[in-house]
């Protein structure tokens, strides 16, 4: 396939490496030092294009590429508030577009993983529980989009929990949760690709659930692999559709 990558930082490049490896050619690299090139023109020399920009610049992204007609995977996250409207826009358009909060395989796993624990500990309310999520400085939105699918898993499969809030650490605000919230604690430290973990506590014991990402190499892989999947489709779709 002729790959056009909008955005170009680390991940950006190990995205790349994989393209090639697999046999694709990267037809269009968009960073933030070139954002003119990212034309109507220059998107229709795509079959498909792979989004790992910023949440500023998601959104526009995706709206240019609706209107080429060029099919997208989207890795950045911080864009979800606008999920149902971009569906409807690609429904109605007769566009193609998979987004996901983590393509890594193993993740995902730990998505399924996540919910059935949450169905599990239904019959054990003296488990509070909470979400916590570790990542690197430059990671510009918290909670990061795994940790709010996680939260989200927990919310649907767990009758106690209604919805989730998020705190950053190292900030001046301290939340202090209700009974039927979910806390996700946010934490940014140098290095670390994305650390997940599901913590289950009581008087008595503690059960946690973790996945270490040991670099962003699983993440680039994944999708590379979720625009291959893509290939002749229309539609809206999640990366969990690849896992089904």
């Amino acid at each position: 396939m002729k790959i056009a990558l909008l955005g170009y930082g680390k991940m950006g490049q190990i995205i790349e490496k994989f393209a090639v490896e697999r046999g694709h050619e990267i037809v269009l690299k968009i960073s933030i030092d070139n954002t003119e090139d990212l034309t109507l023109q220059n998107l229709k020399s795509a079959d498909v294009a792979i989004d790992f920009s910023t949440p500023d610049s998601v959104m526009n992204n995706i709206n240019i590429c609706f209107d080429a007609g060029l099919p997208i995977v989207v890795g950045t996250t911080g864009w979800y508030g606008k999920l149902q409207e971009v569906k409807n826009a690609c429904n109605i358009s007769n566009n193609t577009l998979l987004y996901g909060s983590n393509f890594s395989i193993g993740v995902n796993l730990f998505f399924k993983l996540n919910q059935q624990l949450a169905k599990l500990m239904n019959n054990y309310p003296a488990y509070e529980v909470q979400v916590e999520e570790i990542h690197h400085t430059q990671k510009l939105d918290a909670p990061s989009g795994t940790a709010i699918t996680l939260a989200e898993g927990i919310v649907e499969h767990l009758d106690r929990k209604q919805e989730w809030l998020n705190e950053v650490i190292g900030t001046d605000v301290e939340l202090f949760p209700k009974a039927d919230q979910l806390l996700i604690e946010s934490h940014r430290i140098e290095n670390i690709p994305g650390t997940h973990t599901v913590i289950y506590s009581s008087e008595v014991d503690e059960i946690e659930i973790k996945h270490t990402a040991h670099s962003r190499a699983g993440f680039a892989l994944g999708a590379v692999v979720a625009a291959e999947w893509l290939k002749d489709k229309k539609g809206f779709f999640n990366i969990t559709d690849i896992f089904e």
